[in-house]
């Protein structure tokens, strides 16, 4: 199977008033490296650099720093995907702002079941307004349905709420989210971070993406609002993982986990590959490629959430390791893993897809 650079998709949802384009600029701004593509599905502002998208489906404007932002409709979604995953437009990741009256799950499918191989699911991130929640579940009841689809929920305007207020509504959202991290947020103020790889520079001034070292040395605040609390666990083992072990660790990832991504040991189970896991909210991805020669087989993960035990996530990855001869997996346990992994024409969708 080739290897081919995908681009994440992060869908940014919610409904008219919530915050989704205040927090969108606020990422742009925060992006430090990171080329950005945006398509506006909806009759917003993206006020970066003085310049406004309003309205124009069809056009294409460049936001500087290599961002680029185009509006469309959810029909042209498949060929405005094809020209930003174009390796010429150099784009590190995309970001979806969805009509405020949109249907989130379909822009979810479309990723989903895109035949663009470039294109990884990011993510559905739905925005709330704290000071307006029952309000705005109230004239719009399908908002818990999307709050049930997300794979992040950011409780915007926190600063317009009272403490025990806040309370109140983040222990509603995450009743009705389930797994979903949630966090609390100012001024759409999550760090970039939580949702995508900042890119760093090399020497020459070109960009790279991060690498697992570089993740905990950027936790600098670009703006005047602090960033919503995010917590990074980082993952390292020199014995194989067992594939059975770690799917369950997988499919029980406790809440508030929103991202792991990292590189799969599977020892004798496939002494071959190594397995690239990206795994979002309830998406779960695996994609096999050779060991590159000269490499030490390792299994490195890094684990992104919002009020996680980084202690239980290290002892239960800790218990997926393959402890000796006799705990060996036999090839059938790969089974589980291959399920997540795209067929190599059609890109289709995981077993998991919703």
């Amino acid at each position: 199977m080739s290897s081919v650079q995908q681009i994440p998709v992060v869908i940014l949802a919610g409904f008219l008033g919530s915050g989704k384009t205040t927090l969108l600029n606020h990422l742009l701004r925060s992006a430090r490296g990171t080329r950005v593509g945006v398509m506006v599905n909806d009759f917003g502002s993206i006020e970066i650099d003085a310049m406004t998208v309003a309205g124009q489906v069809g056009s294409t404007v460049s936001l500087g720093n290599g961002c680029l932002c185009c509006a469309v409709d959810a029909s042209e979604l498949d060929t405005y995907l094809e020209v930003l995953t174009r390796p010429s437009s150099r784009l590190d990741v995309i970001v979806i702002e969805a009509s405020g009256l949109a249907e989130p799950q379909e822009l979810v499918r479309m990723i989903l079941a895109s035949e663009n191989r470039r294109v990884v699911y990011g993510g559905l991130v739905e925005v709330v307004d704290a000071a307006e929640f029952d309000a705005t579940r109230e004239r719009h009841p399908e908002t818990d349905r999307h709050l049930a689809i997300a794979d992040l929920v950011v409780v915007n305007k926190a600063d317009r709420v009272g403490p025990d207020e806040l309370r109140r509504v983040h222990t509603a959202v995450a009743d009705l989210a389930g797994r979903a991290a949630v966090i609390d947020a100012a001024y759409g103020g999550v760090d970039p971070e939580f949702l995508f790889d900042r890119a760093a520079r090399t020497d020459d001034g070109g960009p790279r993406q991060l690498t697992f070292e570089d993740l905990d040395d950027l936790r600098t605040d670009e703006d005047d609002h602090p960033h919503a609390a995010y917590d990074t666990v980082s993952f390292t083992a020199d014995q194989p993982m067992h594939p059975r072990r770690l799917l369950d660790f997988l499919d029980s990832r406790p809440e508030g986990l929103y991202r792991i991504k990292g590189f799969v040991d599977f020892g004798a189970a496939d002494p071959a590959n190594r397995y690239t896991l990206h795994a979002v909210g309830r998406f779960l991805r695996f994609h096999p490629e050779p060991w590159p020669r000269g490499e030490e087989r390792l299994t490195r993960l890094v684990l992104i959430g919002s009020g996680t035990d980084g202690d239980a996530l290290h002892k239960a990855l800790d218990g997926c390791r393959v402890t000796g001869p006799r705990d060996a997996p036999e090839e059938h346990t790969m089974w589980g893993v291959l399920r997540y992994v795209p067929e190599p024409e059609s890109g289709g969708a995981p077993a998991d897809a919703p």
